[in-house]
């Protein structure tokens, strides 16, 4: 099964899955058509929204959890979204290699929440934040996949991303 995301501004999982109706609006009027609606069992069906992130990030138009009949995506701000977490594998960032030679701060220039949830240390390293919501957009735009972005479903209740440096 492929790793993936709920849509922006998502209640816990086991809420979601009981006020979710499967409608589909919130795919229909994503301006990326970034969610899909897919089965969350191979024999018992049940198509639920999900972001493939790796396939088509989530660039939080939050057009989605505003138009949501149920509740299972509540209307909230961007910076509230709370999809996932990213996480930084320092050991592949170009940024933190010494003698690299090469600065790329993609994942920094291409987050909607830049200067937030991610930032630049000394103006050049990237570092994420708490405050990072887990959208995809950082782990698809890395040219060399030193970011993984975990879903919210999946991470302990006390979860942080790493900051300032530390390793994940």
């Amino acid at each position: 099964m492929s790793v993936f995301l709920r849509p922006p501004g998502v209640v816990s999982e086991k809420d979601f899955k009981s006020r979710c109706i499967s409608c589909g609006q919130c795919a229909q009027v994503c301006n990326y058509a970034c969610i899909e609606l897919t089965p969350d069992h191979l024999f018992f069906g049940g198509e639920t929204p999900k972001v493939f992130h790796r396939k088509s990030p989530c660039f939080l138009c939050m057009k989605c959890s505003a138009i949501c009949p149920t509740g299972a995506l509540r209307d909230v701000r961007m910076e509230n979204a709370g999809m996932g977490m990213a996480f930084l594998n320092l050991k592949k960032c170009v940024d933190y290699q010494d003698g690299s030679g090469v600065m790329c701060w993609t994942c920094h220039d291409k987050c909607p929440l830049r200067g937030n949830a991610i930032t630049l240390q000394y103006g050049y390293i990237p570092v994420i934040h708490a405050s990072c919501v887990g959208c995809g957009v950082c782990e698809y735009v890395c040219p060399i996949h030193a970011i993984e972005v975990r879903p919210a479903r999946l991470l302990p209740p006390d979860a942080q991303a790493p900051s300032d440096g530390e390793k994940s």
